[in-house]
């Protein structure tokens, strides 16, 4: 019988996940949720991936080469006084995500959808955070801080291929003149049991 694994520390590495340093990182929106707490304050949380796919380029030297494949969580809450979302704050995302100027969003669910997997270059700031009488370095992420990628070529690779985000980044519609008839749109095709000849 095969053994199940011998230990070996060699590759193993330190825990350590204080704040990035303040600075500019190429990042892709690794997906974006609606959360609440336990109080009721709700928010739309957005996943933030730093990018391991330009480690060579040298203005990204001190932070995308440095910290890639580690995440910060974006938290955009409803307004107390509203219960809505700061929808200016969005524009700065959906802009920087790509999605054409005028797209209609219907629901939060589009917004997410839209912005899922999408390159986006941030500012990340460090900021202090005093919870429960401890004072720790947190990092924050405006929405105004959101930049259209310089780099709109990705070839990040996840650590775990199920990771990723579940929508690519945005493409625009289909043309509704296409010459192609049977161009997938990227939706999934429903064929009626009554059409298939078999």
């Amino acid at each position: 019988m095969a053994d199940f694994m011998n230990t070996d520390y060699s590759n193993n590495t330190g825990g350590d996940y204080e704040a990035l340093p303040a600075g500019n990182y190429e990042m892709i929106i690794n997906n974006a949720k609606e959360d609440a707490t336990k109080n009721g304050a709700e928010t739309l949380q957005i996943d933030l991936l730093v990018r391991n796919d330009l480690d060579k380029v040298p203005d990204l030297a001190e932070t995308n080469a440095k910290f890639h494949n580690r995440h910060i969580f974006v938290d955009n809450w409803k307004r107390k006084a509203t219960n809505q979302y700061d929808l200016d704050g969005f524009q700065y995302i959906l802009q920087a995500a790509g999605v054409p100027e005028n797209t209609p969003l219907h629901t939060v669910d589009d917004f997410i959808k839209l912005i899922s997997g999408a390159a986006v270059r941030v500012f990340v700031k460090q900021e202090d955070n005093t919870y429960n009488g401890t004072t720790t370095t947190v990092n924050r992420v405006a929405p105004w801080n959101f930049e259209v990628t310089q780099f709109p070529q990705v070839q990040h690779t996840y650590k775990d291929k199920k990771s990723g985000p579940t929508a690519g980044k945005p493409t625009p519609p289909p043309a509704t003149n296409t010459s192609d008839p049977f161009a997938n749109t990227g939706d999934s095709i429903d064929i009626p049991d009554d059409d298939l000849p078999f």
